[in-house]
């Protein structure tokens, strides 16, 4: 099953791009589905056993280089697998979002979304240090062409060109930090990686090689000045990929890599540097978008503030399980909270290009009155929103919880400056909301809107739906990545 889910959006990329005209985004969105079927039929059969000998399932394994001690290592743990249902439930989802639109060149469109499903599936499988940054790579191809060729004209070469540098300059520090790990495990296995002696000042080289490529990517403060003009300016279906899944590439590996590999330059200043980052993140993120009046900066800057939290709490349970407190719950809660950011931020992006169509503005000061004319939205838009601000009952309340949980048994000041976020959310996502749902409106515009079409209906309500039923059953993703993260925070103190 893992070999189809890998082979089935490459070969699918191939066959939409041959395929020209308009069925092409029909052809796309049935492999996006068939994809969601094997990635659901996988998480049925996968075993839940608590034991850490069991965590990895679906493997596949073939040396492909002798020379470099590298090969086809693949496999997912439940942590992998939570991130392969992301991708599989977010991508058809996103190519739906793309239906009421016009696009240009649209079999190749669709053929580079399903080209980065590829290589994210890829990412969240590899278990070679090796093929896990060239997966890491292939993502960027495609979503540097989508933002090149579909993202706003007068914008996008410029963006594009600045969010390639960032990313592309990142992964080469990563690529060094891998090399430097070869020369002394012989191996580019996982396995041998883990188990490479290094001294800590040599840890700490490799923590900052590696941890640079996913600053860059998450983005951690300062790392993170690409994002907001990526985000606003590359194509909505862009900007969701982005966010909602090509991030968590970064908190995946922060798990399966840094945390494991380099555990006493996290339990030096190496941990409590990234947290202090991340708090900074936390703040600055909230503080700017409360300021913004840019629909789509607004999302930006929130989703910085989100990931900082997730780090923070990542971090902060690892620096406490090397103080000798064994806890996995901010790791629990990153990875909670990892699912539920891909959900939301995908919601609120596609709510912001509702917004903007309907409206031919992206400022939230000349929208207004959208409730009374588009009910279905503003219900829907309410609900996903809810979750963003981790309201009681919704996706975001049970991560946000356990990492402020966890950075609470880390230091207590740094969980109250963080839980600020908490506060911060509620002003600038209400605020976004009452301005653009019940400020006073054009009736000229509203007169002409219409509430939601099928497609859009679908999209909102489906991602409506995970919001309400992880916020009610949160279980199902702390049962599935509970051996994982076991598996790797034993290895940290081992």
């Amino acid at each position: 099953m893992l070999l189809a889910l890998l082979l089935l959006p490459l070969l699918g990329s191939g066959l939409v791009f041959a395929w020209k005209g308009s069925i092409s985004k029909y052809l796309a969105l049935g492999v996006a589905v068939a994809e969601l079927v094997v990635a659901a039929l996988m998480l049925c059969s996968f075993n839940y056993s608590d034991s850490v000998d069991s965590h990895l399932q679906y493997s596949i394994h073939y040396q492909w280089s002798w020379l470099m001690r590298s090969s086809i290592d693949l496999g997912v743990d439940g942590m992998g697998l939570l991130f392969v249902l992301l991708t599989n439930i977010l991508v058809p989802l996103i190519i739906l979002s793309s239906f009421n639109e016009e696009k240009s060149y649209r079999n190749t469109f669709y053929a580079l979304i399903l080209l980065m499903q590829f290589g994210l599936l890829g990412v969240f499988s590899s278990l070679d240090g090796l093929l896990f940054y060239v997966f890491w790579e292939v993502t960027l191809i495609p979503i540097w062409f989508i933002s090149g060729l579909w993202g706003q004209e007068d914008q996008r070469l410029r963006v594009t060109t600045k969010f390639f540098v960032y990313t592309f300059f990142g992964s080469l520090f990563m690529l060094v930090g891998l090399i430097y790990l070869y020369q002394y495990a012989d191996s580019f296995s996982l396995i041998d990686l883990y188990n490479t002696d290094l001294n800590p000042n040599q840890q700490v080289f490799v923590f900052w090689m590696i941890f640079m490529a996913f600053a860059v990517k998450l983005p951690v403060f300062p790392f993170h000045t690409w994002q907001a003009d990526t985000y606003t300016y590359a194509p909505s279906q862009g900007s969701m990929l982005l966010s909602g899944i090509m991030l968590k590439m970064a908190i995946f590996g922060v798990l399966r890599y840094l945390i494991p590999i380099t555990p006493d330059a996290i339990a030096g200043c190496s941990g409590e540097i990234v947290i202090v980052l991340s708090v900074c993140g936390i703040l600055y993120g909230a503080l700017i978008a409360i300021v913004k009046t840019d629909v789509k900066r607004i999302i930006a800057y929130s989703s910085l503030s989100h990931v900082g939290l997730m780090v923070a709490g990542i971090f902060a349970s690892a620096v406490v399980t090397l103080r000798g407190n064994f806890t996995i719950e901010g790791a629990e809660g990153a990875l909670v909270q990892a699912f539920a950011h891909g959900i939301n931020v995908v919601g609120l992006f596609y709510c912001s290009d509702i917004l903007i169509k309907r409206f031919k503005t992206r400022d939230i000061r000349e929208m207004g009155g959208l409730a009374k004319v588009a009910p279905k939205f503003a219900v829907l838009f309410m609900i996903i929103l809810f979750g963003s601000m981790a309201v009681p009952l919704t996706n975001g309340f049970v991560g946000e919880f356990i990492l402020l949980k966890s950075l609470f048994d880390y230091n207590t000041l740094t969980m109250i400056i963080a839980g600020l976020t908490v506060i911060f959310a509620a002003v600038y996502l209400l605020r976004l909301y009452a301005k653009a749902m019940f400020g006073e409106g054009d009736e000229a515009v509203l007169s002409g809107v219409k509430d939601l079409s099928t497609s859009e209906f679908i999209v909102l309500a489906v991602l409506a739906f995970f919001v309400i039923t992880l916020g009610v059953y949160p279980s199902i993703i702390i049962d599935l990545v509970h051996s994982s993260l076991k598996f790797i925070y034993l290895s940290v103190i081992s």
